[in-house]
């Protein structure tokens, strides 16, 4: 039986990265749904759980995409509240990237660093990678410095982050002024998940903060975040530090991002959010396929 994705997407035009990599994880057909809002998901739903029955409903399944990663969340909610019983199929939500993005940076940061109470993670930006990347280092017991140029966001992020993990060990920072030198002082990585184009750490920030063993940059747009990582930097060794550039980063994400898509087809009920894409990132991890 052939493989079904329909791909519900928040955006005017369906993303064509999204529609490419299912393609090349291997899905027979896509069903595109463009500008998709809360109130349209139940009726193309249920057009998905209809057509077919009992072990043939793993051969369809739904992704969740677009560039508004909270629209996306609310379709992830809506389209869970349309499934009854075991009539259902696995879904996915990975809005603009995020998800298989922080997943990533999280499993290349854990190849280097032992991650628990003894680590300090610098986390700078507030979007939805960043959220995603401190929230997955806040489970692993790190201790998370959580970082935007404006301090009111930064807390409210370390709220909520703490809220939905027991035992967080989250503080807010501002970037600005001497903010930076203080939020990399004794952290052992640091993730720059801001905006693209602007820079948030020059390099004489970096070279100052002796600690750090691993530092991640996920904008590849210039200037990058990190000052001085190349884009296409995977876990190369800087002044003894390891360091990954918004590419390197990619190629791991892509990895992910295809396990993922395999995945909705094993079975019909795989619900792949933040968490659930970062426990398959480590599990392919642990099995040497990456």
């Amino acid at each position: 039986m052939k493989k079904i994705l329909v791909c519900l997407d928040t955006d005017p035009q369906p993303s064509v990265f999204d529609g490419i990599v299912a393609i090349d994880a291997g899905v027979d057909h896509l069903f595109r749904h463009a500008g998709v809002e809360p109130a349209d998901v139940r009726d193309l739903v249920h057009g998905a759980l209809f057509t077919r029955g009992g072990s043939d409903l793993r051969n369809t399944a739904i992704f969740i995409g677009g560039s508004d990663v909270q629209a996306g969340e609310l379709l992830m909610a809506a389209t869970e509240e349309a499934f009854f019983g075991p009539i259902r199929v696995s879904v996915m939500h990975d809005s603009n990237g995020s998800n298989t993005t922080a997943a990533a940076a999280v499993v290349a940061a854990r190849r280097h660093l032992p991650f628990g109470p003894e680590t300090i993670a610098a986390v700078l930006g507030t979007g939805p990678v960043g959220q995603r990347v401190a929230r997955m280092l806040a489970q692993e017991g790190v201790e998370v410095r959580f970082a935007s140029r404006r301090m009111a966001r930064a807390e409210a992020q370390c709220h909520h982050i703490a809220q939905a993990v027991e035992g967080a060990r989250l503080t807010p920072y501002a970037t600005e002024g001497a903010g930076v030198s203080r939020l990399l002082d004794g952290a052992q990585l640091v993730v720059a998940a801001g905006a693209a184009g602007i820079e948030l750490v020059d390099e004489d920030s970096q070279r100052a903060a002796c600690s750090l063993r691993v530092a991640i940059d996920l904008n590849a747009v210039p200037p990058v975040g990190l000052a001085g990582i190349q884009p296409q930097e995977n876990a190369a060794v800087y002044n003894e530090q390891v360091r990954y550039g918004a590419l390197g980063i990619g190629s791991l994400k892509m990895k992910i991002h295809n396990k993922a898509i395999a995945r909705l087809f094993e079975t019909n009920d795989a619900v792949l959010d933040a968490d659930a894409i970062y426990s398959l990132g480590k599990k392919i991890t642990a099995t040497g396929c990456l």
